[in-house]
């Protein structure tokens, strides 16, 4: 079976999706679009910007959206997804691929999404840290053990958990997490501690958002991040992508449950080849593509 799978913040580099807008006719009218929607031209951001432009969350989630949902959109009938996943702000993207939602909505709820993690970024010193080599019982272990919020809140691969939470708080958990064995221990350079209680501010705005838009009764079942199993049931999904900002992303179960499904082919649709990269180590077996 052939599973489609969508990157989240973090893959964007200068440059994305300028031959797409060069070479495809398609392409270029559906990013004309989306400068007309955001009010701004992303596209001189996403194209000619520096890593600092291309870095600020109101740019990065809809600049990482719009390349793998116009990207998927140029592939044509080549694009028959039988499954579809997405790496946190991924999941909008997916929902886009599989006909959930449209690309008008699907881009103005990333947009509300990136401004409300903004804002709510701004309240409470907060980050995320990636712990490297440790077991994620372990590491659940450990984030419980600390004063202050700090919680798991990515888990990528095995060996690979980003924990997320209030600044003192990661910071402690570092320190913890290598006397008990971690490999490595680092803080991420991200704006806030996504995935966590401390979005619990974005979480509501984005709630009464999330609420008034459409969502379709989809061509293929999303894996989401919240339950990381196959939902289909638009009313389902949309009460999961609710809850997704503060709740952890379960990109390794997600991966597992595609593959105990029949998931043979997995094909990347964005910037990079970060989750392919994760793919083959969640299943050394896994075939993975860029699309």
């Amino acid at each position: 079976m052939k599973a489609y799978v969508f990157p989240g913040q973090g893959a964007q580099f200068t440059g994305m999706g300028k031959d797409l807008y060069e070479s495809s006719a398609l392409a270029k009218e559906l990013f004309e679009k989306a400068n007309e929607i955001l009010g701004f031209r992303i596209t001189d951001i996403m194209f000619e910007g520096t890593a600092e432009e291309l870095k600020e969350t109101k740019v990065t989630q809809p600049a990482v959206f719009l390349h793998s949902v116009i990207l998927a959109k140029t592939l044509g009938e080549d694009f028959k997804p039988e499954m579809v996943a997405g790496h946190s702000l991924g999941e909008f993207s997916a929902l886009v691929a599989n006909g959930t939602l449209s690309f008008e909505d699907g881009l103005k709820l990333v947009s509300q999404r990136a401004l409300a993690m903004q804002k709510a970024c701004e309240i409470t010193p907060s980050t995320m840290a990636a712990v490297l080599g440790l077991a994620d019982n372990i590491v659940e272990e450990v984030c419980a053990s600390i004063d202050g919020i700090v919680v798991a809140a990515n888990y990528n691969c095995p060996g690979q958990l980003v924990i997320s939470g209030e600044t003192t708080a990661v910071e402690k958990a570092c320190e913890a997490m290598k006397a008990a064995g971690a490999k490595r221990a680092l803080i991420l350079p991200v704006g806030g501690a996504f995935h966590s209680p401390m979005m619990e501010p974005a979480r509501e705005e984005l709630a009464a958002a999330i609420e008034a838009t459409t969502f379709s009764a989809p061509i293929c079942p999303v894996y989401q991040n919240v339950t990381a199993s196959a939902v289909s049931d638009a009313n389902e999904i949309k009460k999961n992508l609710i809850i997704q900002l503060t709740a952890p992303v379960k990109w390794t179960q997600s991966v597992q449950q595609m593959i105990a499904d029949g998931a043979t082919l997995f094909t990347e649709v964005g910037p990079g080849k970060v989750l392919a990269g994760l793919i083959n180590k969640i299943d050394k077996e896994a075939v993975t593509a860029n699309a």
